[in-house]
């Protein structure tokens, strides 16, 4: 019998252990020593909350499902109806492609087929690759079409430190910047220094914050990566990510089924902000046959 999210690929190098999902192409789970380090679901599930899964070629939500490119309006499926958005792309749900596979590497790709939703020809790789100092994530996204066409991506990990809840768990996040949002998640394109609540630039317990933002102006260090720590009975787990993502997401999960709810922190690394294909902001444009390559990891220092 076939599980909800289809093959599962297994993945293993010393004490790190994976499994990533053909349907949507994401990553299921994720330990260290046994010890998981992302708030995954069973093999026996389909994914909830976004948990794990590859958002392209949009992150988070589009206003109304519309944009305009190339002189054209373009309409999405809403797929968000109490914000009235079509949130998360079209891939999380598609059937990706073993392209590769090894004992701690595989790779899985999708080619995206105009579509009234986003009339363009889009080739997606993820290469996951396991090695001693934790995992990566390598996006390889390509216009295989004839024309332009606009393009952002994200990835939506729940990342635990151990605990029920990630309360107690101190959050660093090095961010000059967060985008205030309207009712319906979408920014106002306005930018504000993280204060009060949102201020983790230097490590705090989250405590009782309740975070569905997205920040910006990340603080990279001297290989341009930019690093995002969660501290816990399990150790610091730390989601880095390059230069192609410009943006985090950062959400504690409070809309959640309440069984799921602060279990994990989803720390998304975007290329753009919410609602790019509007406001431009990071938002990509690839001429016919460029590609954006992005690389994101999680690595563990135990206790």
């Amino acid at each position: 019998m076939s599980a909800p999210s289809g093959r599962q690929v297994e993945l293993g190098h010393g004490p790190w252990a994976a499994t990533v999902v053909e349907v949507g192409g994401g990553l299921r789970e994720l330990s260290h020593d046994g010890v998981p380090i992302v708030e995954g679901y069973g093999a026996d599930e389909m994914a909830s909350g976004g948990r794990g899964q590859p958002l392209m070629p949009w992150p988070n939500r589009l206003a109304g499902g519309v944009y305009s490119f190339g002189g054209r309006r373009i309409q999405a499926p809403i797929s968000e109806p109490a914000t009235g958005s079509a949130i998360h792309g079209l891939v999380r749900w598609s059937n990706w492609r073993v392209a590769e596979s090894a004992p701690g590497a595989c790779a899985m790709e999708l080619r995206l087929h105009p579509q009234p939703a986003y009339p363009f020809t889009l080739d997606l790789r993820l290469a996951y690759a396991l090695t001693d100092d934790g995992l990566t994530v390598t996006l390889t996204a390509t216009n295989a079409g004839p024309e332009p066409l606009p393009f952002g991506a994200g990835f939506h990990p729940y990342v635990t430190a151990g605990g029920a809840t990630v309360d107690d768990a101190r959050l660093t996040l090095p961010a000059e910047a967060w985008l205030p949002a309207d009712d319906r998640a979408i920014p106002t394109g306005e930018r504000r220094a993280p204060e009060g609540e949102l201020d983790f630039r230097k490590a705090r317990e989250i405590a009782g914050a309740v975070l569905d933002h997205c920040f910006t102006g990340l603080v990279r260090d001297p290989d341009g990566l930019a690093q995002v720590a969660l501290q816990g009975p399990a150790g610091r787990v730390t989601l880095w990510m390059d230069e192609a993502f410009g943006h985090v997401m950062v959400f504690t999960g409070d809309t959640l089924a309440p069984e799921r709810r602060r279990r994990g922190l989803a720390v998304e690394p975007m290329t753009c902000a919410p609602d790019a294909f509007n406001s431009g902001d990071g938002l990509a444009v690839l001429a016919p046959g460029q590609e954006l390559v992005g690389r994101w990891g999680i690595t563990r220092a135990p206790v």
